[in-house]
């Protein structure tokens, strides 16, 4: 997703219905005020917040754990991807393994990393990685596998040591297949950092959030939540001008 797509008329015309259908929704007071505040009040919450210096630094310290956890799990997958990929017998050993992970919701692991490490930052880390570093690996494994196989007779013919197959062969092939591994990983990314810091009792928007649910101060919750989406939209548009700019050797000229 690029700015313009993110920008074109489309979506700033269904972003002004969905915001024109909440407007009416509080003013005919079909849902009360103290679960489903105005957008006007959640927009003056949001900017008393940002005057206050509160929410900025919530703010960073959410981004902070969503990079250093999705870079970590980014690293991780796609090292153990390149091992993994470029050899048929780990693939065969590994498969089981895997089945029986992917699906492994990354909460599930959040008594077992609470009774090891204890409720602690390098716990949210922890789990923001292990939840992160699946579609990464994933798809560094099922790229390296798909290299064309006349690329391995290449290198073969080449002589190439497999760590210089992976870097000059196979990583420039998996490359987009472990690009779109990181955007997905950075939205799982954000998604257990609000998680571990609701749990955690973290400083940062998820525990600002979750304060304010129980509150029941609505409009700071809905700021929160918007502030989230935001996060969201500008870290998956900034990578997705990233990966356009590393794979234009891929695009038809």
């Amino acid at each position: 997703m690029k700015w313009p797509q993110i920008l074109s008329p489309g979506a700033i015309a269904v972003t002004l219905a969905l915001g024109t259908l909440w407007a009416g929704v509080c003013a005919m007071q079909w849902v009360s005020p103290v679960f489903l505040p105005s957008p006007g009040a959640t927009w003056s919450a949001l900017l008393a917040g940002i005057a206050k210096g509160e929410l900025a630094q919530l703010t960073a310290g959410t981004v902070e754990r969503m990079v250093y956890g999705w870079a970590l799990a980014s690293l991780a997958g796609i090292a153990l991807g390149a091992l993994i990929g470029t050899s048929a017998a780990l693939r065969a050993w590994l498969a089981p393994t895997f089945e029986l992970m992917r699906p492994l919701p990354a909460s599930a692991i959040v008594p077992v990393a609470i009774t090891f490490i204890g409720l602690s930052p390098a716990m949210v880390l922890i789990v923001i990685t292990f939840g992160a570093v699946w579609p990464v690996l994933l798809a560094t494994v099922h790229g390296f596998a798909s290299i064309e196989p006349r690329l391995h007779e290449v290198g073969r013919v080449l002589r190439l040591s497999r760590a210089a197959f992976i870097f000059k062969i196979g990583l420039p092939n998996a490359l987009p297949d472990a690009l779109a591994g990181m955007r997905l990983s950075l939205t799982i990314a954000l998604i257990l950092a609000i998680v571990g810091e609701m749990l955690a009792s973290q400083q940062g928007l998820g525990t600002s959030i979750l304060q304010a649910a129980r509150s029941f101060r609505a409009a700071d919750l809905f700021a929160g939540v918007a502030l989230l989406g935001l996060i969201g939209l500008v870290s998956n548009a900034l990578l997705s001008m990233a990966e356009h700019r590393v794979l234009r050797w891929k695009q038809p000229r």
